[in-house]
């Protein structure tokens, strides 16, 4: 079954054409980084101090 589902999706993609084809606008995958590596930033600054606390 798996083998017909790849057959058939390759089939669609050499039909159609896939070239620029993305799932979000090329700016979107910017803003989605920014925010991803902001959230990062903050959870590794809320740590900052949690060793001298003791």
């Amino acid at each position: 079954m798996l083998n017909a589902l790849v057959a058939a999706q390759t089939a669609e993609e050499s039909a159609h054409g896939w070239e620029g084809h993305l799932p979000m606008a090329p700016i979107a995958f910017g803003i989605v980084a920014v925010c991803i590596l902001l959230a990062m930033l903050i959870v590794t600054w809320s740590f900052k101090s949690v060793g001298n606390r003791h």
